[in-house]
């Protein structure tokens, strides 16, 4: 069963995510609250921290940057994510720091 926080849409995934911006280093901490926790080292000004996400999550699943949209949440710290082009259990394997 997929986690809360992933959820398999046409061409791809969508990733519920709460993010914190300012942390001291861009990491995924686990799920808080039925989400995916994400800390940023960018701070949550003129879009850099939704800029820094998007740009994590890509490099992370192994996409193009182009592949991965910012879909809800602009100005809030609870977003939702679609990433085009992979498949749920990939998703969650890289995500949760499998193979």
């Amino acid at each position: 069963m997929a986690p809360p926080w992933l959820r398999v849409v046409p061409d791809g995934i969508e990733l519920t995510v709460l993010v914190q911006p300012r942390a001291s280093r861009t990491r995924v901490v686990g799920e808080h609250d039925g989400q995916l926790k994400i800390q940023l080292a960018a701070p949550p000004v003129d879009g850099e921290a939704n800029a820094a996400l998007v740009e994590f999550l890509a490099k992370q699943l192994g996409v193009p940057r182009r592949q991965v949209t910012l879909t809800a949440g602009d100005a809030s710290r609870r977003k939702r994510v679609v990433v085009q082009g992979i498949d749920a259990a990939r998703a969650e394997a890289v995500i949760s720091g499998g193979p």
